[in-house]
């Protein structure tokens, strides 16, 4: 059915679509929501000081 050399292949196929799949659902869900949310708290910061800063 398949050389050696076309079975070789098609692992390596599997194997990069493989860590290609897990790679976008580690990004998905740990990742960005990470980054997302500490970008939303630091600028929650910067305005709660700007506002203090402004009331002094």
């Amino acid at each position: 059915m398949f050389d050696f050399d076309q079975y070789l292949g098609f692992l390596a196929f599997l194997t990069i679509l493989t860590i290609g799949f897990w790679l976008l659902i580690f990004l998905a869900t740990f990742v960005i929501p990470y980054w997302v949310g500490g970008s939303l708290m630091e600028r929650l910061k910067e305005l709660k000081e700007e506002r203090s800063a402004k009331n002094k």
